[in-house]
């Protein structure tokens, strides 16, 4: 696996999957072959989180291959995250619960031997110490991989999930707050109530090829209880009139400005803003930090080359800009040093994100059958 920190480099993987192997994607995207052999899957999520490259550019160049029928899953593995992001945008308390559930476990663990032995990849289950090892060298996981990880963490070493959740945004290259978050309370069973994910010894064999033994797992456990329920929040997703001469704010999940839906717009100045660990609830590790970093400045040094007025800031020095707007940074880390620091800022929303996140108040199920309208009203085609 290669994560170069440019576009180019994005585009260059988008286009090497969907030329050798999209075709198999369908019947092949289960299985892990291990970090040396990732052929059968796209690995684009670390672009695709930092806005490096769009959902909407990677389903049209998927398009431009095979029709609709034939890219119905790798599409819906795509949308995936713009669906976990706007179910977290309706109900946003849910991320705000999940770092005050956080502080509280952080502090009860920290001597626990157990939880040392597992973020250190020292307990008796050859996988899952296997699997911490690939995440901290590598700083991605195979979804498969994910989940099984995440049921071993809960029910087997019986851990708490948000610690699960906390380690995982330390290292993954494309850890966000939803996708992330959604999908450590969906394994626990907390997410579809009463419906948790159990890893099986014999399922971790197939999917891995047989690569681990001593796989001696918890797989009867109950779900994790947790009674709360959350109502939707109705929100105005609508962007102001009249876009111009402003000052733009671009976070770290927008970073290819020249793709976006304001494009065209004239902007005094943008400011890229790099978001480091002294504001961050969740700490993130070196190498995620400097991914971040390089595409931040591989995006100032494309806008350059176009002329455009840019700079990068740190979050802190929002506070001196006035008169700008801000592409919507979601439910995460940025908006709330935003709110916390009351910043008030007019957000410009993406269409996709506009249009998508209407269907977000259910489930993935009901969600997917929205996705060739979506398609439609966006007019993404080969």
């Amino acid at each position: 696996m290669n994560f170069g920190t440019s576009r180019a480099s994005a585009i260059e993987n988008l286009n090497r999957f969907v030329d050798q192997n999209l075709f198999e994607y369908s019947r092949l995207r289960n299985f892990d072959y291990g970090p040396d052999n990732r052929s059968n899957i796209s690995c684009l999520s670390p672009y695709i989180t930092h806005g490096v490259i769009s959902e909407l550019e990677v389903i049209k160049k998927s398009l431009s291959k095979f029709s609709f029928f034939k890219n119905e899953k790798f599409i819906q593995e795509v949308l995936w995250r713009t669906y976990w992001k706007g179910w977290l945008e309706l109900r946003p308390n849910v991320w705000t619960d999940y770092l005050n559930e956080l502080k509280k476990v952080r502090e009860e663990f920290k001597d626990n031997q157990n939880y040392k032995d597992a973020i250190e990849g020292n307990t008796n289950i050859e996988c899952f110490n296997e699997w911490i090892k690939e995440l901290k060298e590598t700083n991605y996981l195979h979804n498969h991989a994910r989940m099984w990880f995440a049921s071993i963490w809960i029910f087997t070493l019986d851990l708490p999930w948000q610690l699960g959740a906390e380690f995982f945004m330390k290292h993954l290259y494309d850890g966000d707050a939803a996708s992330n978050t959604l999908g450590w309370r969906w394994v626990a069973g907390i997410q579809t109530k009463g419906k948790n994910y159990l890893a099986s010894e014999w399922n971790i064999k197939k999917f891995t090829n047989n690569r681990f033994s001593n796989i001696k797992l918890n797989e009867n456990a109950p779900p994790k209880v947790f009674e709360k329920t959350y109502t939707i929040i109705k929100q105005d997703f609508n962007n102001p009139q009249n876009i111009e001469d402003k000052n733009l704010l671009i976070f770290e999940n927008n970073l290819s400005f020249e793709i976006t839906d304001f494009q065209n717009n004239k902007f005094k100045k943008i400011y890229l803003i790099s978001n480091k660990n002294e504001n961050r609830s969740l700490k993130l590790s070196e190498k995620v930090v400097k991914f971040k970093s390089l595409l931040i400045e591989d995006q100032e040094q494309r806008l350059k080359a176009k002329s455009i007025d840019c700079k990068v800031i740190d979050i802190n020095e929002i506070k001196k800009i006035e008169n700008c707007y801000a592409l919507y940074p979601t439910v995460g880390e940025n908006l709330d040093y935003l709110n916390l620091n009351n910043i008030k800022i007019d957000f410009l929303y993406r269409k996709l994100d506009q249009y998508s996140w209407q269907y977000c108040n259910k489930g993935f199920f009901n969600f997917k059958n929205y996705i060739p309208k979506i398609i439609s009203l966006l007019k993404v085609s080969s």
